[in-house]
């Protein structure tokens, strides 16, 4: 029975640092598949951001671009957001929600309002910006506990040779650690 206990610790514990080999490489991966598409778009921080002129190419200058971004986009609408706006546009320019009383095209259709579109465009960009910082993240957290498993792993290896060892040989260990102790004395 102990050799069945000892087969299957050394079974979890290489089962456990192959889990935390491959945590580490799909962390690894997937952090440097979020940096490279950022980097592919291009992006540079605006002066008045956090990161002005810097080529956003991590999650966490994704999510402070996506910050300047929301800030732009609410002072392009005086402050509103996208659902304290009306859907359509009056002949004077103001907000409405009511079709009578909105502005007609040359199709005689209501005039929309392009600042809620603007809120649209702003909210998918934002989100995508968001959706990278968070895709590090979890990458970041991949890699952590992929060293930690790879850790438990050996630290479990190592106790199943030490701790099922047969008794006789852990007993001649401490036979021979006394017998160096009182020789030493």
């Amino acid at each position: 029975m102990r050799k069945l206990f000892q087969y299957g610790g050394i079974a979890a514990s290489a089962i456990l640092i192959a889990f935390g080999i491959g945590a580490i490489y799909m962390g690894v991966d997937g952090r440097g598949y979020v940096r490279d598409n950022l980097a592919a778009e291009k992006i540079v921080g605006t002066e008045d951001s956090t990161i002005p002129g810097q080529l956003v190419d991590t999650g966490a200058e994704a999510q402070a671009f996506a910050k300047v971004m929301r800030t732009h986009t609410l002072e392009s609408t005086g402050g509103k957001t996208y659902s304290e706006m009306g859907r359509f546009l009056t002949a004077d320019g103001k907000d409405t929600n009511d079709e009578a009383a909105a502005a007609k095209d040359q199709a005689g259709k209501p005039v929309e309002n392009g600042l809620r579109n603007l809120w649209v465009t702003e909210t998918a960009l934002t989100t995508a910006l968001n959706t990278a910082y968070f895709a590090e993240q979890v990458s970041l957290f991949a890699i952590v506990m992929g060293v930690a498993m790879l850790l438990a792993g050996a630290g479990f290896g190592v106790l199943s040779f030490k701790a099922l060892a047969p008794a006789a040989q852990r007993e001649g260990t401490k036979a021979r650690a006394g017998t160096a102790a009182v020789t030493s004395a």
